[in-house]
């Protein structure tokens, strides 16, 4: 299964704010799950990208940004792939899951700047600089074309609920009866192992 990631993009500097592309490095009590973007690639390590504790860190991670962004397509179809069928979060229907990527295009591939992070913690938001619109934006697109947030879900920005789901593939997968995903070829559930060696014992 590929590591998903919201806030990486090839042309773009590495920010890890996502936490989606999360792995988990070491063994045994040891082990600790660190962003795989960020973290320095060094001799000897041990990196596992699908243990049952590395998808369900995602899961809750897209259980978070969902109810961030529910609106989403880009987040309903993650959900829909990583079995997510609850938010235990109140939604709160925002348009920005602040992944960075609109204000890295605007500033290393448009060289424009002319949008970037303001404030901190829960206040912590994007916009132009004093709120005011910016002499720098040459109205190029790039901050839309990139943004996860920006496609809209199936059932429009007025959706009843906060999850979809259509496109949610119930299929039983090897994380049932391993530690690690097995499913090498296909997506997680489609090779049917697990299945045949439950059936088996």
């Amino acid at each position: 299964m590929r590591i998903p990631t919201l806030c990486y993009n090839e042309g773009l500097s590495v920010y890890g704010g996502c936490r989606l592309c999360l792995v988990e490095i070491g063994s045994g009590a040891n082990s600790k799950l660190v962003t795989s973007c960020t973290y320095p690639v060094e001799e000897g390590l041990v990196i596992r990208t699908d243990t049952k504790r590395v998808i369900d860190a995602r899961r809750m991670m897209i259980e978070l940004l969902v109810s961030v962004a529910p609106g989403s397509k880009v987040l309903q179809d993650l959900a829909s792939k990583y079995g997510v069928t609850r938010v235990r979060f109140k939604p709160r229907w925002e348009e920005c899951i602040l992944c960075g990527l609109c204000t890295r295009m605007c500033h290393e591939q448009m060289d424009a700047q002319a949008i970037g992070f303001v404030s901190r913690g829960k206040d912590l938001r994007i916009t132009t600089p004093f709120d005011a619109r910016s002499e720098a934006c040459r109205q190029c697109g790039g901050c839309i074309y990139i943004c996860p947030a920006c496609q809209l879900r199936c059932q429009g920005p007025q959706a009843d609920t906060t999850l979809c789901n259509a496109c949610l593939t119930m299929d039983p997968t090897c994380l049932d009866f391993y530690d690690d995903l097995q499913c090498w070829m296909y997506d997680a559930g489609q090779c049917g192992t697990c299945v045949r060696e439950k059936k088996d014992s």
